[in-house]
């Protein structure tokens, strides 16, 4: 069975800096498509950046200019770059992974077209 290890996260001051990391099973890795998604209490799921198997990266408007998602194909991981962190920020973080066609562009926004989810890590902002 696929899984993701998420790594990173923590607790920072307005302003600061912090990366997540998701691994995914080697053999398959371009086969996904990989978005963090963030969840605060009270609040619904929401997708903040996505990294498709083509390559190409979307963001969620509330942190465009601030988060920077990124892949390393050769480790199988995908990063997630969060500075100018704001406490609008503080959420769990989820990693999640869904098969696609090889080079395919497409990403979806929704949590429910996601099969593969990491064990989520802590992100808490304090001003």
């Amino acid at each position: 069975q696929d899984q993701l290890v998420e790594t990173g996260g923590g607790s920072v001051q307005t302003g600061g800096s912090l990366r997540l990391s998701c691994t995914a099973p080697e053999t398959t890795y371009t086969r996904y498509c990989m978005t963090y998604f963030r969840q605060a209490p009270g609040k619904e799921r929401e997708g903040v950046a996505s990294v498709a198997s083509d390559g190409s990266t979307y963001y969620a408007g509330s942190v465009k200019g601030r988060f920077t998602a990124s892949r390393d194909v050769a480790k199988s991981t995908l990063y997630l770059e969060m500075r100018d962190l704001k406490p609008e920020d503080t959420a769990m973080y989820y990693c999640a992974a869904v098969h696609v066609p090889v080079g395919s562009w497409y990403c979806g926004r929704a949590a429910y077209e996601y099969s593969y989810w990491g064990q989520g890590t802590q992100v808490t902002v304090s001003s």
